[in-house]
């Protein structure tokens, strides 16, 4: 696994969103109402939309172009126009700072 140090778990408020690149690449890291963390792909795959400008609700991400609603865990779309979930990616919290296998 190669750990990638993303952010500070006070970097990210609960129920909130940051965007994290990586190369040529767009994660979001979300913190849901109970402290848990999770990254996945940081655009919509209904339009290429920034979700970190996007609405956490629990442990959900609303695209805040078209309202597509995705489960942060597993990044399974719960309501359309988006039909293609997103990619996930395991996290760990260690010392204060959130890790993501990218």
């Amino acid at each position: 696994m190669a750990w990638t140090n993303a952010c500070g778990i006070d970097d990210v408020d609960a129920e909130d969103v940051i965007r994290f690149d990586a190369g040529d690449r767009t994660f979001i890291i979300v913190r849901d109402h109970e402290d848990n963390y999770f990254c996945a792909d940081g655009i919509c795959t209904h339009e290429e939309v920034h979700l970190a400008d996007g609405l956490v609700v629990e442990a959900t991400i609303e695209c805040p172009k078209h309202s597509s609603i995705f489960d942060c865990a597993t990044g399974e779309v719960e309501t359309p126009p988006a039909c293609e979930n997103l990619c996930t990616y395991p996290v760990k919290v260690e010392d204060g700072r959130v890790y993501v296998d990218i």
